[in-house]
């Protein structure tokens, strides 16, 4: 497939999710809460398209990331239909949307990351690199966490959905290790893939 018509269909697709996420969600303050990320990327990603158009791999997991957050911000983290199935046919001891959302939150911005630090700065594949990008996961995951923070105190209960901890006080350790384990997935799983796609896009890396 041509590479623009893909990016217009995830484009497509992520904006027709974004207007179903918005229909009736469960709480409209969580909703706002989980989108707005992906309503500032979408921004971000069009306005900078032209002079700094990224890999179609990155578009595709960027893509998909906001398809978690966007359906999470409609049913709510702990109130997810799939998972909730899951959670009681395996009589398992919470709803685990969430835990794939934090997962996903490093996965996605490891490789994300990785492309920038390429084509941006000196760096070029190796421990190095690898090393600064699960550092820039691990720190977007703990900023996060202190978003969350932030809101719970300025909110009260009205921030309990959004926080998710389904009563678990070892939340937002999990949270961040299913970070850290996305991030080192995603560099295992999907560099040497990623370095092809940087060479028919950009040229680099070259080691």
């Amino acid at each position: 497939m041509n590479e623009n018509i893909l990016h217009k269909s995830l484009l497509a697709f992520t904006l027709a999710l974004l207007v179903w996420s918005g229909m009736h969600p469960k709480d409209r303050f969580t909703w706002l809460l989980e989108v707005l990320p992906v309503m500032i990327g979408l921004v971000i990603l069009t306005v900078t398209y032209t002079r700094f158009k990224l890999t179609s791999l990155v578009y595709l997991l960027l893509s998909l990331h906001g398809a978690i957050l966007m359906i999470g911000g409609h049913y709510t983290y702990a109130e997810m239909p799939l998972f909730n199935w899951l959670r009681d046919a395996f009589d398992l001891g919470r709803n685990y949307y969430d835990r794939l959302g934090h997962f996903a939150q490093g996965f996605v911005p490891a490789i994300t990351a990785r492309e920038i630090l390429l084509r941006w700065s000196p760096l070029q594949p190796g421990k190095w690199l690898a090393f600064i990008v699960v550092c820039v996961c691990l720190a977007i995951s703990a900023g996060y966490e202190l978003i969350e923070f932030g809101v719970a105190l300025a909110t009260g209960e009205a921030a309990e959905a959004f926080l998710g901890t389904q009563g678990d006080v070892w939340d937002t350790q999990w949270d961040m290790l299913l970070a850290l384990s996305g991030a080192i997935s995603a560099l295992v799983l999907l560099g040497k893939y990623h370095d092809l796609s940087l060479r028919r896009v950009a040229g680099k890396p070259k080691g």
